[in-house]
């Protein structure tokens, strides 16, 4: 067995569980019931599995130059995701499209509370 073999078969196997990752994201943004179930889905797994594509890309390229452009291209979609999964989350509570009963722990509703009484005052 030669090393480019070896690098092959990482890439190979990085890349198959990168895409399967993404395509479990993509069936939990369809499947699951609720828009929290949906932004967990759509934000963990997608990120994990872009790194794995990522990682794929940077052994069958070879080259060193590219990985300041794979890292940078990860640490973007990783700074990106959950700040916008946040948001919509947040917008979701405030417009009460959300499964209440699916909370075990409610810590927003004591902020928005607090938050609309000294509007009052």
């Amino acid at each position: 067995m030669t090393w480019e073999l070896i690098l092959d078969v990482v890439a190979a196997v990085c890349m198959v569980v990168g895409c399967l990752m993404s395509l479990a994201a993509a069936v939990g943004l369809v499947r699951f019931p609720d828009l929290l179930s949906r932004m967990h889905a759509g934000t963990k797994p997608q990120v994990f599995g872009l790194l794995l594509l990522l990682t794929a890309v940077g052994i069958e390229g070879r080259d060193p130059a590219m990985i300041p452009l794979l890292i940078l291209a990860w640490l973007f979609m990783l700074l990106t995701v959950p700040v916008s999964a946040h948001m919509v989350g947040r917008s979701a509570y405030r417009s009460k499209h959300l499964r209440e009963e699916n909370l075990t722990q409610d810590d927003l509703k004591n902020v928005i509370e607090y938050a609309s009484t000294r509007r009052d005052d």
